[in-house]
């Protein structure tokens, strides 16, 4: 994992390449604040930790998720951030799909410093994960758009920020 990580850009380098919702990507990356509290703990944290992150420029989500980890890895001084892109690396994807069968994305992998796998995130927060999975699958495109754009605008990243932080209290 360690040679796959090392050649996958960083957040700035993907951003780079991006060719859909390019603005939207740029819009949120420079509002996310990531809160005091959070990076105060990852501060007392002795252990470097590596994000590999699975995303796609078209997704909705992820456009909305991978900034916001982005920046928690920016402004945090023992976490690093790079992302490949999911349709090109599906080995790593398939060994991390949404309830064992889909190809959801994003997907964040926290590494240790041996570049280990220690657990895995995504490709929701859980409230707007089970709401998907309990309300939204049976919607149409548009009106499950609508409700996710909504929860994103409201939730601003903590809750995704919060799980990222429990899966690497859980990982220490």
């Amino acid at each position: 994992m360690r040679e796959r990580y090392m050649k996958a850009p960083t957040f700035l380098e993907y951003m780079e390449t991006v060719e859909q919702n390019t603005e939207l990507w740029k819009q949120i990356y420079e509002r996310v604040e990531i809160a005091d509290e959070v990076l105060q703990e990852l501060q007392g944290c002795q252990s470097k930790w590596y994000l590999l992150v699975l995303s796609e420029d078209w997704c909705s989500d992820a456009v909305n998720l991978v900034p916001v980890v982005a920046c928690l890895a920016r402004d945090a001084h023992n976490l690093d951030l790079r992302v490949l892109a999911r349709d090109e690396n599906l080995d790593i994807m398939d060994t991390h799909l949404t309830n064992g069968r889909s190809r959801s994305i994003p997907v964040v992998i926290l590494l240790d410093e041996d570049f280990v796998e220690k657990g895995w995130w995504g490709p929701r927060p859980g409230p707007i994960q089970k709401w998907f999975m309990e309300k939204g699958i049976n919607m149409t495109s548009p009106e499950r758009s609508k409700h996710t754009r909504r929860y994103y605008a409201k939730d601003k990243g903590r809750t995704m920020v919060s799980e990222i932080m429990d899966l690497i209290r859980s990982a220490s």
